[in-house]
């Protein structure tokens, strides 16, 4: 099974390399993000071993940079920073696993072994309602292939309404899926984001995809707002 190693450090690198090739592992190593990424890309690899505070590109760019190129080879997240928001960035940008130094390299290795048995998982599917596109993967959303900058709340509205796209959602089952479990405060907040997305998917582009259904929710027409009717 063929690794490649991102690793700035040299001694940490070589340690890296040693270790995983006692046990049995084909290693190759970069030197930062960028080379990582351009190596991960030109070669095939069942698992990528990538830190995240590197030159260049940081572990977290790096990762990103190969998603959005396509490449899903599973990758190993290495960092001295142990946090919750830290694994989510990595998670979020397309990680599949998490170790905090110091570690086990016998853990590492049994974590590497399980994503090379897991696989290359396939591309996520983008969900589409017309002309309008959002890709969970790359936090992407398209209007017409135009891309359309969300905050993370945003973002998170609009794709809870794809996933229900032609259906009627309340504004309970909205704050529901997208607000914290214990939030108590005003059932107004999701007509406010309501409005923050018709502003920036549907103004600009003279649709109307949001619809509000009086006294149920609201309903993302299946067509986008790309009907003229």
């Amino acid at each position: 099974m063929r690794v490649l190693v991102i690793e700035d450090d040299p001694r940490a690198a070589e340690t890296l390399r040693r270790t995983l090739t006692a046990d049995g592992w084909a290693v190759d190593v970069a030197e930062d993000g960028a080379e990582g990424v351009e190596t991960a890309c030109v070669r095939t690899y069942d698992v990528i071993v990538c830190d995240i505070m590197m030159p260049v590109l940081n572990g977290y760019e790096a990762v990103r940079e190969l998603r959005r190129r396509d490449v899903w080879t599973p990758v190993m997240m290495l960092t001295a920073k142990d946090g919750d928001y830290d694994q989510a960035d990595a998670f979020d940008l397309g990680a599949d696993d998490y170790l905090v130094k110091p570690f086990s390299f016998v853990v590492l290795s049994a974590r590497l072994r399980a994503l090379v048995r897991r696989g290359a998982p396939e591309r996520p599917a983008i969900l589409r309602a017309g002309s309008l596109s959002l890709d969970p993967a790359r936090r992407e959303v398209r209007r017409d292939d135009e891309l359309i900058e969300l905050t993370a709340r945003e973002f998170a509205v609009l794709e809870y309404f794809m996933r229900h796209k032609g259906s009627v959602v309340s504004k309970a089952e909205i704050i529901a899926s997208v607000w914290d479990a214990h939030y108590r405060g005003d059932d107004n907040i999701v007509e406010v984001y309501v409005g923050y997305l018709r502003r920036r998917i549907d103004t600009p582009y003279g649709r109307r995809s949001i619809l509000t259904v009086r006294g149920a929710g609201y309903r993302l027409a299946e067509d986008g707002g790309d009907s003229t009717a």
